[in-house]
C-alpha cells in the first residue's frame, strides 16, 4: 500500500499521470528528486566504526552470556536424561519442571540482552544518524529537491536510476568535513 501510494505520488509530483503525455507541459514548478546509499554513507561517516566497534564488542558479551546460560541447560537436561531411568515418576516430574523453568530463564534472559542490544545500537547510531539526516536536509534544501530517496531503504523499489542523481558523494564529503 505504502509503495503504491509513494509511486503515485512521485508520478503527480512529477506531472506523469495519466495523460500527462497527451498534454502539453505545464508551467508550474519543477520537482527536483534524487538518492542517497545510506549504507554507504553510515559506513563513510567519522565516528560509525568506532561506534560501531563498541557495539559488537558488548554485543558479543551478551552473546556469551546467552551461550554460556544455554551451555547450562543443556548440561542439565543431560544430566536429567542419563538419570531419568532411575527417578521415581515424582521425581521425575519435578525435575522436567525445574528444566522447564531452566528453559523459560534462559530464554527470558536471551530476549532481554537482546532489547539491550536493540537499545544500545540506537544509543550509538543516534548521534550519527543525526548528523547524516542534518546533511541529507541541507543538501535537499540547498538544490531544493523534493525528495531524496534512500536507495539502501528496506522496500524501496529503486532497481535503476541516473547515476547523476546520486547525492551519496557529496553528503559523504560534508560529513568529513565537519566531523
Amino acid at each position: 500500500m505504502n509503495r503504491a501510494v509513494t509511486v503515485v505520488w512521485v508520478t503527480l509530483a512529477l506531472g506523469t499521470g495519466t495523460g500527462a503525455a497527451a498534454q502539453a507541459p505545464s508551467p508550474g514548478p519543477q520537482f527536483r528528486i534524487a538518492f542517497v546509499k545510506s549504507r554507504e554513507i553510515l559506513q563513510s561517516t567519522p565516528g560509525y566504526a568506532s561506534a560501531e566497534s563498541t557495539f559488537n564488542k558488548e554485543v558479543q558479551g551478551f552473546r556469551d552470556e546467552v551461550q554460556k546460560l544455554q551451555q547450562q541447560l543443556d548440561s542439565a537436561v543431560q544430566a536429567f536424561d542419563q538419570r531419568s531411568i532411575a527417578l521415581s515418576p515424582t521425581a521425575k516430574q519435578a525435575k522436567q519442571k525445574e528444566l522447564q523453568s531452566l528453559q523459560q530463564r534462559v530464554e527470558q534472559r536471551s530476549n532481554e540482552l537482546q532489547d539491550r542490544a536493540a537499545q544500545r545500537e540506537r544509543e550509538l547510531l543516534a548521534p550519527i544518524q543525526q548528523r547524516v539526516n542534518s546533511v541529507v536536509q541541507g543538501l535537499r534544501a540547498e538544490g531544493n529537491y523534493a525528495l531524496i530517496f534512500d536507495a539502501d531503504a528496506p522496500g524501496s523499489n529503486i532497481v535503476a536510476a541516473d547515476p547523476a542523481l546520486d547525492l551519496t558523494s557529496k553528503v559523504v564529503q560534508r560529513l568529513r568535513q565537519n566531523p
